[in-house]
């Protein structure tokens, strides 16, 4: 066991007005199973990348042992090639036999090594690149959520994995996996970096206490401080009214009164303005604790949702579906059966590739959203209420870019209100101003989702919308529709998202594709 230390890190990207770390002093060991989470763009990746040595930073960052990350940056060349070909290239000091005992522990046959690592479905590229970082010794490993795009019988075939390694950094945001795969808990806070023993579960419910006993000091300190100010105000007055006497009287109303006294009512006047300012020093001493009460609490802002009300009960109805592409030689999905009406929230649940987007893609074309597409035939019946009004999130934010002012233009959005609620999901008002090409993959898919809750619709259709998107976001995001309780259908893996929001699942007929 070794130490990762970092003393008096402070790093930010140039041209960034805020840092991604300011004198950030904490330590690691090289063989925990560390979680590492925070907001979006709060630097878990740039962390990792600190830790390769891609970027570098002022402060002192002591590592002892090799670090290998994931995923691996598979080149064009080597996308044309099998996994066994170039394995050693990503790992130096892997084995291919090792590479093809990892694969076993991932439910995967040794055959998929040399096949054309472009051929191979995202779920089984995962794999390989994991079996390949595991395949080396006493390297210290970087894992950047490695579940993402994943389907549930994926995400818990690698989360079986990972709970039986160690050694390693872990960014997710899915909370089972930080669950199932941690014994320590690295924190990216509001204002400070926290390292705890326990995973996701249990650092949350000391969190939890932790912000409870801020707050009840708060409350405390706000008491204490009305009671400051009240005394300095009349500390204040009396020193005044004092002072006022000092000069000046009536003989013969005032007889205890003489010049003599002036001296006197000075010191008492000096005294009561002498207690006034400690009184005053007091008090920005009590609000500079009780602004380092409250620096670190996720506050939790409440989203608002305008679901519109349709004429019809069921919006979708979809009954003996058949989907296929023109030369493909099998449907993409068969026999599919189900309506979608008002109030509901539906699932669709199945492994990669077994239609989820494209029946997701053909209900937006029957609603009028997107345009026909020619190579996809439809059997069956597959039909949208008239008049209905979809809200829509794509799997892919990429493709944004732009400013915020030209993407409310675009899309008809009050440009106020949408940064109010992108405020809300925890942009900072400096990265409202950047494009949104700057952004990363979880700001990006933050952007879209809140152009959704602005667009009132009678359905809500969101294709894997948390993938990237933070913990405490997604926490947010559930309660807005437990609370809204919108027509939604969409497809998410993270299953304690779908139970928290009390969703219906339609399971898809399973494929060989993983």
């Amino acid at each position: 066991m070794s130490q990762i230390r970092v003393d008096h890190l402070t790093f930010s990207y140039d041209g960034s007005v805020e840092p991604v770390f300011e004198d950030a002093t904490f330590a690691l060991d090289t063989d925990w199973k560390l979680g590492l989470i925070g907001r979006n763009g709060k630097g878990k990746t740039t962390f990792l990348r600190l830790l390769t040595g891609e970027l570098s930073s002022q402060g002192t960052l002591t590592i002892s042992v090799p670090v290998a990350y994931f995923p691996y940056a598979v080149t064009p060349e080597q996308m044309q090639r099998s996994a066994a070909e170039f394995a050693d290239e990503l790992r130096e000091n892997g084995e291919l036999w090792r590479v093809i005992c990892e694969l076993a522990e991932l439910h995967e046959d040794a055959e998929i090594l040399y096949r054309p690592f472009n051929t191979l479905s995202h779920g089984q590229s995962t794999k390989v690149l994991l079996a390949i970082l595991f395949s080396g010794e006493n390297d210290f490993l970087l894992i950047d959520e490695p579940t993402n795009h994943l389907d549930a019988q994926a995400r818990e075939i690698v989360r079986e994995y990972l709970s039986t390694k160690k050694g390693f950094i872990l960014v997710s945001h899915d909370r089972d996996l930080l669950d199932a795969c941690t014994n320590h808990i690295l924190v990216l806070n509001r204002k400070t970096i926290m390292v705890q023993s326990g995973n996701f579960s249990c650092w949350q419910e000391n969190q939890k206490r932790r912000d409870q006993f801020a707050e009840a000091e708060n409350e405390k300190r706000r008491k204490e401080l009305r009671k400051l100010r009240q005394a300095a105000r009349r500390t204040a007055e009396w020193a005044d009214k004092s002072k006022r006497t000092k000069i000046g009287f009536d003989p013969i109303k005032e007889t205890d009164r003489s010049i003599s006294s002036r001296s006197y009512i000075g010191a008492k006047t000096k005294k009561m303005q002498s207690r006034v300012k400690n009184t005053e020093r007091r008090i920005e001493r009590e609000i500079s604790e009780q602004e380092g009460l409250l620096q670190d609490i996720e506050e939790i802002k409440s989203l608002k949702l305008s679901p519109l009300k349709h004429h019809k009960e069921t919006l979708v109805t979809v009954r003996d579906c058949t989907l296929q592409y023109s030369g493909a030689a099998e449907p993409v999905c068969t026999g599919l059966t189900f309506s979608v009406r008002q109030g509901q929230r539906i699932a669709l649940h199945g492994t990669n590739g077994c239609g989820k987007s494209t029946l997701m893609r053909v209900i937006l074309q029957k609603a009028g959203v997107l345009p026909a597409d020619e190579n996809l035939s439809v059997s069956g019946i597959c039909e949208t209420a008239s008049g209905l009004i979809v809200s829509y999130v794509p799997q892919d934010a990429s493709f944004l870019h732009g400013s915020i002012p030209a993407f409310c233009e675009e899309r008809g959005l009050d440009r106020s209100i949408f940064c109010t609620v992108l405020r809300h999901l925890d942009l900072s008002r400096a990265q409202l101003a950047k494009d949104i090409s700057d952004y990363s993959a979880g700001q990006k898919k933050k952007v879209l989702l809140a152009a959704s809750l602005l667009t009132p619709a009678h359905l809500y259709i969101w294709d894997e919308p948390l993938n990237f998107i933070d913990i405490f976001s997604r926490m947010q995001i559930e309660t807005l529709l437990a609370d809204y309780r919108p027509t939604m259908l969409f497809a998410e893996h993270d299953v304690r998202f779908r139970e928290n929001i009390g969703a219906e699942t339609i399971c898809f007929q399973s494929s060989d594709r993983r």
